[in-house]
């Protein structure tokens, strides 16, 4: 039987159809895949996106704003200095694009206006840092993108 070009065509798209369906379906079917979710509450955080804005437009209103550094200890976060350290409280979040299992919190606990993020909490490459605070009653979010 002689097979022309246009049946050949047919064919062959035929078998590539069937080649990506079997992929999408082992993938979908197979728990080995890790197929997480950037945040696990992620539509109730979306609806929080308002307030986000706000404390990020406080933070940026700040005469002294907050200062990220990396160093040999980890990452350094100096908070403004004309503020009392006692009264600042919050978290800082280091998120990573790469892996969930990486993510982290961290209370706010200071002895002087800096916090300390040690580096073996933290793999290198890329992180998001997001710190949620708030002094006298006033609430800001900083945000910033490192990679350590």
């Amino acid at each position: 039987m002689k097979i022309n070009w246009g049946t050949g065509i047919v064919i062959a798209f035929g078998l590539f159809i069937t080649f990506i369906l079997y992929f999408v379906f082992k993938v979908q079917s197979d728990s080995t895949y890790d197929n997480e979710l950037v945040t696990e509450d992620y539509y109730k955080k979306e609806s929080l996106v308002q307030n986000d804005i706000e404390k990020q437009q406080s933070a940026n209103q700040l005469e002294y704003k907050l200062k990220f550094t990396k160093s040999a200890e980890g990452i350094t976060v100096e908070f403004p200095s004309n503020f009392d350290f006692k009264n600042i409280k919050g978290k800082v979040s280091l998120y990573r694009p790469s892996s969930q299992k990486l993510d982290f919190e961290i209370p706010i606990s200071l002895s002087s206006s800096n916090l300390l993020i040690p580096n073996s909490n933290l793999e290198g490459g890329l992180w998001d840092i997001s710190v949620d605070w708030t002094y006298n009653d006033s609430s800001y979010l900083n945000k910033e993108t490192m990679y350590y």
